[in-house]
């Protein structure tokens, strides 16, 4: 189960929601240069670099599932990207855009305990899914992330892999990871967020609107090599995140494929 309380329109109690539109338009222009993934240049000060900062909420005592923190992490991103404040008139959309203007990096790191608290303090929004939460921030430069978020660890924590849920929602997006990657927890939670992007961009809005009212639910399942083959082959059902090899993997490697006939 999300846990989800869809937005109103930025700037009104109620109503209809008018500028997803926009916000989804800005997705598509995303999707439409997503194989130019390497053709736009790092400022020359690395502090002036952009990314979307995620938090994974991963307890000692009681660490959550895989998959369940996976869907949090990529429900989560979507609805920053899809949310009222990224929209023209909102308090997010500066960022927010120069962002989608650069090269599109995300940071994940952990927390526990104190550290979780003080994170859900930071401008953001937190999706829990089957109890597992995740925290996805406006994008900023690194040099102004929030000193609560700086001081989280980006590595040294991962989770085993696990079969997914036994009753997957029917309105989710499905994500296929290539397990060939083996790739940590925190490089698969960026990946995955990633591919709702992508997902978004190339779905129609009308469906997009849909799932966002749904609370934008994902399904994150784990492809070996037999189904990792099954669905590429389903071409242009089928959008896959190609990763800039900047960690973990080698430039250019297909990471996730979202599953595009899987939402209507």
């Amino acid at each position: 189960m999300t846990e989800f309380d869809p937005p109103t329109e930025s700037g009104s109690e109620s109503g209809p929601d008018t500028s997803l539109a926009v916000r989804h338009a800005a997705l598509v222009r995303v999707a439409d240069g997503a194989d130019r993934f390497g053709s736009r240049r790092d400022p020359d000060d690395p502090g002036d670099v952009r990314a979307m900062p995620m938090v994974l909420h991963i307890p000692k005592a009681e660490p959550p599932a895989r998959s369940a923190l996976l869907r949090a992490a990529a429900t989560a991103t979507a609805q920053v990207c899809l949310d009222p404040r990224v929209g023209p008139d909102g308090p997010w959309h500066d960022e927010y855009t120069a962002w989608l203007d650069a090269r599109i990096r995300k940071v994940s790191r952990r927390a526990r305990g104190a550290q979780w608290a003080a994170a859900q303090e930071v401008d953001g929004i937190t999706a829990t899914v089957d109890g597992a939460s995740a925290r996805v921030y406006v994008p900023c430069r690194l040099r102004d992330l929030d000193p609560r978020l700086r001081k989280l660890q980006v590595e040294g924590t991962d989770l085993p892999h696990d079969d997914g849920t036994d009753t997957p929602d029917p309105d989710a997006l499905v994500l296929w990871v290539n397990a060939a990657l083996d790739m940590t927890v925190g490089k698969t939670a960026a990946q995955v967020g990633h591919a709702v992007m992508l997902a978004a961009g190339w779905l129609p809005f009308e469906t997009v609107e849909r799932w966002f009212g749904r609370g934008c639910p994902t399904d994150v399942r784990l492809a070996d090599d037999v189904r990792w083959a099954e669905a590429t082959a389903l071409g242009d059902d089928v959008v896959g995140v190609r990763d800039a090899g900047y960690t973990e993997v080698a430039p250019g490697s297909t990471t996730v494929l979202a599953d595009l006939r899987s939402i209507t």
